[in-house]
C-alpha cells in the first residue's frame, strides 16, 4: 500500500503545482498573504553539518514545548493556510515527539486539506518515519554527498567531540536505506543539495545518487552565509552558473528539479545571467521557486512562541503567539523596513525578487523595485 495514500483530494505535487511558492498566493490575492507556517519542533540533532543554517541554535537539551492544542488553535486562525513545515534540528529526534506532537499536527493538516513537509536527515530508525508517512506530503532531506566519506567530512564538522568514520558510515548507509524504503513505499521524498565550494563540481554525481534512491524531486540551492555556514567561502557567480549548466546537461530530465534562492534575475543586464534564465525556463520539469520566507511564510518556535521571518533569521522576532494571531503578525511584517527593501514583484518574470540573504550577498546597493525584466 502507498504509505501516504490517504484519500486526499488535493492535486499531486508537480512542477505545475508547488503550494510552497509564494507567487501562487500573490497572483490569487494581489499581494503576499500568509499561506505557509513553519514550526521549529526541536533544537536537538544527531548531526552538526558545516552548512547548517540553524546550527547556532542547536542544543544538547531543551525545555517544554507550547501545548499542542495551542499550536493547533493558532494554525486554525490562519485564514489562507496551505502548507505546514516541521523542522529542527532533527524533528524526529525523540519518538515521543513523533507520536505526541508531530503526528497530531500532520493529522490536523490532512483533515484540513493542508500540505505538509518534514525536514529530516533520515538517519534514525525507519519505524519512526513510517509512523509519519501516511499523513505526510513531502519528506525533505539534505543530500550533499557522493559517498560515506563526504558524509563524514560534512556532517560532523561542528560536533562537540570527534565522530569516527565507522559511525558516520553506518548513519550514511541507514539514510540511504531509509530513503529507498520510504520511496518504494510511496512517500514523496525530495532531496536538497547546496551549491558550495564542496559540491559545485559534484552535482551531477549527487543527482544520480538521488535518482537511484528513488527521490521524486531534486532541490538545488546556493549556500549563503548563515549560522554554521557564515564563515565558509562562497562560490562565485561564474562558478554558480557553470555548476547549474553542468547539472542541467547531465540530469534525468524526467525528474522534477527545483531551484531556489538563485541570485540570477530577469532584470539583470548580464548576458550570462539572461542565458541561464532562458534555459531554466525552457528545460522540461525544471522550476525556480520564489523564496517563501518573508513572502508567504512565518516560522514559529514551539518552545518560546516567538515568530520569525525564517528559522535562521538573525533579526528579532516579529511577535509572539501568546500575544497575537499569526495573520496579525504577518500584517506587521508587511510594513517592516527589511521587507520593504526586497518586497518587489514582476509578473512577466514570475519573480518575487531576492530574499534578504541573496540581496546582502550579491546586491547590497541594488533597488530591485526600480528595475524591469529584460526577458
Amino acid at each position: 500500500m502507498n504509505m501516504n495514500e490517504t484519500g486526499s483530494l488535493l492535486p499531486e505535487l508537480s512542477p505545475q503545482y508547488d503550494p510552497w511558492d509564494p507567487i501562487r498566493s500573490y497572483r490569487k490575492y494581489g499581494k503576499h498573504v500568509l499561506t505557509s507556517v513553519e514550526l521549529t519542533i526541536t533544537n536537538l540533532c544527531n548531526m552538526r553539518c558545516e552548512h547548517c543554517a540553524v546550527g547556532d541554535s542547536l542544543t544538547m537539551s531543551e525545555g517544554p514545548r507550547l501545548p499542542l492544542d495551542m499550536v493547533l488553535r493558532k494554525l486554525d486562525q490562519v485564514e489562507h493556510l496551505e502548507t505546514i513545515s516541521l523542522t529542527g534540528g532533527e524533528p524526529s529526534y525523540h519518538m515521543k515527539t513523533v507520536k505526541d506532537y508531530m503526528l497530531p499536527i500532520l493529522k490536523y493538516a490532512r483533515e484540513r486539506g493542508v500540505r505538509t513537509q518534514i525536514n529530516s536527515n533520515l538517519t534514525l530508525d525507519l519505524a519512526r518515519y513510517e509512523l509519519l508517512a501516511p499523513y505526510l506530503d513531502v519528506m525533505h532531506i539534505s543530500f550533499n554527498y557522493l559517498n560515506a566519506q563526504d558524509f563524514h567530512q560534512v556532517g560532523f564538522v561542528n560536533a562537540s567531540h570527534p565522530i569516527s568514520y565507522e559511525t558516520a558510515a553506518r548513519m550514511y548507509e541507514r539514510m540511504v536505506e531509509n530513503t529507498i524504503a520510504l520511496s518504494i513505499g510511496g512517500l514523496y521524498v525530495s532531496a536538497e543539495s547546496m551549491i558550495n565550494t564542496r559540491t559545485f563540481d559534484k552535482l551531477p554525481g549527487i543527482h544520480r545518487l538521488i535518482e537511484e534512491m528513488g527521490c521524486r524531486r531534486h532541490e538545488v540551492h546556493p549556500m549563503y552565509p548563515s549560522s554554521f555556514a557564515s564563515h565558509l567561502p562562497m562560490v562565485t557567480l561564474p562558478q554558480l552558473r557553470a555548476s547549474i549548466h553542468r547539472l542541467l546537461d547531465e540530469r534525468n530530465k524526467d525528474m522534477w528539479m527545483l531551484f531556489g534562492t538563485l541570485p540570477f534575475f530577469a532584470c539583470n543586464d548580464q548576458a550570462d545571467d539572461l542565458a541561464l534564465i532562458r534555459r531554466l525556463r525552457e528545460e522540461p520539469n525544471v522550476t525556480v521557486r520564489n523564496d517563501p520566507d518573508g513572502r508567504n511564510r512565518l516560522n514559529i518556535s514551539t518552545f518560546t512562541g516567538d515568530v520569525y521571518v525564517t528559522d535562521f533569521a538573525n533579526e528579532p522576532p516579529l511577535g509572539n503567539v501568546h500575544d497575537d494571531d499569526l495573520d496579525t503578525i504577518f500584517a506587521r511584517w508587511e510594513n517592516n523596513p527589511l521587507n520593504l527593501r526586497v518586497n518587489c514583484f514582476c509578473s512577466e518574470a514570475a519573480c518575487c525578487g531576492p530574499n534578504l540573504l541573496v540581496a546582502d550577498s550579491y546586491y547590497k546597493d541594488v533597488d530591485f523595485k526600480n528595475r524591469q525584466a529584460i526577458i
